[in-house]
């Protein structure tokens, strides 16, 4: 068994672990390989090993994996930040997009999406921080956001997503996690077409757990999984 199958393996009983402390049903936690900067073969690895959900930060380094390992049987998530100018190149790779953030993605990920006849699938990125150097709509702006989002018909919102503080530890990072988990609530408890409140991308290899107990549907996990990057 490889170090990453291991690694895999791990992660895996820490999400069970998680959603069982939280009484959930572990099936209701998926998994998302963060494979930035890694090989395909060592994506491969960790397809073998299950993770069948993938994650890209950039346009280009999907197209990348995509072209490499093929679409069957994955679901590519594209988790970093959209440029409006990738949007072409992004829609038949990703299926899933969890960063939109803004008006200009919105209008351009609608039009793309009339002009395929294929309504995109996406979440919105809420920035519950509130650090300037975050992505996100703030959480004040985020019903007539969604409300905007719904009149294009074009664009299918399931959840909301968010990042903790880059210097949160765990425990730190749990406040934001139960903020976006109230902000769907709240957010569910009104009827506003072509949104659902299915999903909750929060978490990732250093806090996935809290993230878990507080409520996430996706966990974004690279560096336990593949180990450490090599910046050099």
């Amino acid at each position: 068994m490889s170090k990453i199958s291991r690694s895999v393996q791990s992660v895996q009983e820490r999400v069970r672990a998680a959603a069982e402390r939280a009484g959930r049903d572990p099936a209701s936690v998926t998994l998302i390989g963060v494979t930035k900067t890694r090989t395909p073969a060592e994506v491969q690895d960790a397809i073998q090993a299950g993770v069948v959900h993938l994650g890209e930060n950039k346009v280009q380094e999907l197209a990348t994996k995509v072209e490499a390992l093929g679409h069957d049987g994955l679901v590519w998530h594209l988790i970093g930040s959209l440029q409006t100018n990738k949007v072409k190149t992004a829609l038949p790779l990703a299926d899933l997009i969890h960063s939109l953030d803004r008006d200009s993605l919105l209008e351009a990920l609608a039009r793309e999406a009339e002009r395929r006849g294929v309504p995109v699938r996406a979440l919105v990125q809420v920035n519950v921080s509130g650090e300037q150097s975050k992505h996100g709509i703030d959480p004040a702006d985020l019903i007539p956001f969604l409300r905007r989002v719904s009149a294009t018909g074009w664009v299918e919102i399931e959840g909301l997503m968010t990042m903790a503080p880059a210097d949160a530890d765990a425990q730190t990072a749990r406040p934001h996690f139960r903020r976006l988990r109230e902000l769907a609530q709240a957010v569910g408890e009104r009827t506003i077409p072509h949104v659902q409140m299915r999903e909750l991308s929060m978490g990732m290899s250093g806090d996935f757990e809290v993230a878990i107990e507080e409520g996430a549907t996706f966990v974004r996990v690279g560096t336990a999984l593949f180990g450490a990057r090599d910046y050099t």
